[in-house]
């Protein structure tokens, strides 16, 4: 008969579980919060209603809701990846919360993974809305879903790093105010509402490179026309998620 061995075995848990149940508990807490519900759920669904109803802008010609729905669904990306995730962080940097996680095995690498894959899970829940909306009001979407789930993710990782970048560097007010005020500027610029050929040609390109205006115009591509996988806004959504997640993993401070 084997004898049992009760010796205490201290360690970390594997990197994965921490990751894991960090993820688990910033999806809850973001599920949670009714001022961030409002901004990433609320406010998209009725922009999507509002101006597919209502002919307040010109969309350059072709269904209205065919044109508002991918621009919807980036501005939903946004607002969960950026701008809510990064007043959230900036004000658990200033309670303390990211110090107290600082103390723990979970790495600082580990704790950008967890609220990004976080972010991805919250995302697929606004996703299923919009969609849903989208369909009842007359949208018909077209091309390929993983095309559109593959611009979903670079798009999710370029605003995820940004926000964790701005709420790691900047005191928490001031990511509050930064946040909500790039929030507005992407929304109006970035080709969500108002079509890009809007704005003057020599602004219009410069535009184009906003991750925003990236991921607006590589979903409107493949589920509006049907194309392929635009390549031109992959390549600029991995860019800014290369920088921005690799600044965020460097300069992120915990208090």
């Amino acid at each position: 008969m084997t004898a049992l061995d009760f010796t205490p075995a201290p360690g970390a848990a594997a990197f994965h579980r921490m990751v894991l149940a960090q993820a688990g508990a910033e999806a809850r807490a973001i599920l949670r919060n009714g001022e961030q519900l409002l901004l990433t759920l609320i406010i998209p669904v009725l922009l999507l209603v509002g101006f597919s109803l209502a002919p307040l802008v010109d969309v350059g010609g072709g269904s209205r809701v065919g044109f508002l729905a991918p621009g919807v669904l980036a501005l939903a990306v946004m607002s969960t990846a950026f701008t809510g995730q990064a007043i959230a962080t900036g004000f658990e940097r200033r309670y303390g919360v990211l110090k107290r996680l600082g103390a723990t095995p979970l790495s600082r690498p580990g704790l950008l993974l967890a609220k990004t894959a976080a972010v991805v899970a919250v995302e697929l829940l606004q996703a299923v809305v919009i969609v849903v909306v989208a369909l009842m009001i007359g949208w018909r979407p077209q091309g390929s879903p993983l095309a559109a789930v593959l611009l979903v993710l670079l798009g999710t990782a370029a605003f995820s790093g940004l926000g964790l970048l701005m709420a790691g560097v900047l005191r928490a007010e001031a990511t509050l105010a930064g946040a909500n005020l790039v929030y507005l500027v992407l929304l109006g610029c970035g080709g969500v509402v108002f079509p890009l050929s809007a704005f003057p040609d020599a602004v219009e390109p410069v535009l184009g490179l906003l991750p925003i205006s990236a991921l607006t115009g590589g979903l409107r591509s493949v589920l509006t026309d049907g194309a392929a996988l635009p390549l031109g806004a992959v390549a600029v959504l991995a860019v800014w998620a290369a920088l921005t997640l690799g600044l965020a993993s460097r300069t992120f401070r915990w208090e």
